[in-house]
């Protein structure tokens, strides 16, 4: 259509064009040859005529593209192209600006409906959204987000500084892809607001991005069904060790308690004394084993912060293997280490990981025993997320789903004489890397234990 175009309009002009010259040699030729001057005039005004008329023919389709190409340009599909004047030779041209004029409209009805769609969600859904440029200016809430923070209209970021505690630091701060938790005051209650922060650029201008939900209920569940796992250990322990103790300090009061008539000093014969003792003893060491268990749990609670370092993967394998050196000599089990790549670096605290990863591999080699065949494989490597990853693979008796769900509780152990805080300290150094760590456990095949930095 467009060739067509193009092609009509290319003849019409060299047409137009040759006839003009000829008119102009005919013009003056009957000027200079001849004296007839009423011909020479009307060939004069049939000049003249051809001219404007070729200018007007091509003024008027440069005008209509031109405007054709400023409707373009300022998103004004509210044009139609007539080309009035033109003749049918433009016909191709009208329906070719016609047409792409309806095709804009189109595209524009149907941004406008996803505009509308993208708008219903984001004001329904239950999550707080606040999209911010660099200086503060919101370009986009919901009202989710405005009934978290309490307000009723958020034209800017700074605006709540009025909160308390101010979340506008954290807010400004927080870089794409960061979490945050942000606890305000909110009217007459406190809220804990998970914060999820992304950045892109609109038309050139950074928008940050920012999602906040309301946590406050989980957390307190959570701390709830902490509080129950803590509270259950301690009074298991507890009155595992006070139980006998009170018991067999009546047993002895009774037997001091007793004296022969008329005697001051109570009747005591050499089984009575060797009872004495024995539950003296016997309250020694249930206290030792209760003085234990308060240390056990101040392990968990006085980890120091991490010193954070550059160091080689391999490097803390080999650490761990040279510790473990005394318990694998005649052991039928295999310890066996894997760095991909070769030099891969960890930037972590390489004690606190060296005590966590003993942790594990101790755990591994105590579950295999003396199987023939056991093997314990340390592994460290990327992601697909290019996050380190290093894990702990045995192929013991494994774990089943419901020792799973509690292995990492303190105190909890399937161990007779095990102190259950192991796991717990692994997962606490993690947690204080801003890494994880999990489990994953094939009954009979495999255990695998990762930690994810």
């Amino acid at each position: 259509m467009r060739q067509s175009f193009f092609q009509k309009f290319r003849f019409q002009v060299i047409l137009r064009v040759t006839g003009l010259i000829l008119s102009i040699f005919l013009f003056m030729f009957v000027v200079q040859q001849t004296r007839l001057l009423a011909t020479a005039f009307l060939l004069g005004i049939f000049l003249l005529y051809q001219t404007v008329s070729l200018i007007r023919y091509v003024e008027k389709t440069n005008q209509d593209l031109s405007r054709f190409f400023q409707a373009v340009k300022y998103a004004d599909f509210s044009q139609s192209f007539s080309g009035a004047g033109l003749g049918s030779k433009f016909d191709d041209l009208k329906k070719s600006f016609a047409a792409v004029i309806e095709e804009f409209q189109k595209a524009r009805a149907e941004k406008e409906a996803q505009h509308r769609f993208l708008q219903t969600v984001v004001r329904h859904v239950g999550i707080g959204l606040i999209a911010f440029r660099e200086d503060g200016e919101v370009e986009l809430s919901n009202g989710a987000a405005k009934r978290l923070l309490s307000v009723q209209q958020l034209k800017n970021i700074r605006s709540l500084s009025t909160l308390n505690p101010s979340p506008v630091d954290t807010l400004f701060n927080l870089q794409s892809g960061e979490r945050a938790l942000l606890k305000i005051q909110s009217r007459d209650e406190w809220l804990q607001l998970a914060v999820y922060a992304t950045r892109f650029k609109l038309r050139g201008r950074p928008i940050t991005l920012v999602s906040l939900q309301n946590i406050q209920s989980e957390l307190e569940e959570k701390e709830m069904e902490a509080w129950q796992n803590l509270i259950r250990v301690l009074t298991h322990e507890i009155m595992n060790s006070v139980t006998p103790i009170a018991s067999l300090a009546g047993t002895v009061n009774a037997m001091l308690a007793e004296k022969p008539p008329g005697s001051a000093a109570p009747a005591l014969d050499l089984a009575g004394v060797q009872d004495i003792q024995e539950a003296v003893q016997t309250i020694r060491k249930r206290s030792e084993g209760l003085l234990r268990f308060v240390e056990n749990y101040r392990k968990l609670t006085r980890l120091p912060a991490p010193n954070f370092q550059m160091f080689p993967a391999a490097e803390v394998f080999g650490r761990v293997q040279g510790l473990l050196g005394n318990q694998l000599q005649g052991s039928p089990v295999e310890v066996l280490t894997a760095v991909y790549p070769p030099d891969l670096m960890l930037a972590a605290d390489p004690q606190l990981i060296e005590q966590a990863l003993i942790n594990l591999v101790t755990n591994a080699l105590q579950a295999l025993g003396e199987r023939s065949g056991g093997r314990v494989e340390l592994k460290a490597f990327l992601n697909r997320r290019g996050r380190a990853v290093i894990q702990v693979i045995d192929n013991g008796p494994g774990i089943d789903a419901e020792t799973r769900e509690k292995i990492f509780i303190p105190f909890f152990s399937t161990k007779q004489n095990g102190s259950g805080i192991g796991l717990s300290l692994c997962r606490q150094i993690m947690r204080l890397h801003g890494g994880s760590i999990g489990v994953r456990s094939l009954p009979g095949e495999m255990t695998i234990f990762t930690l994810r930095f």
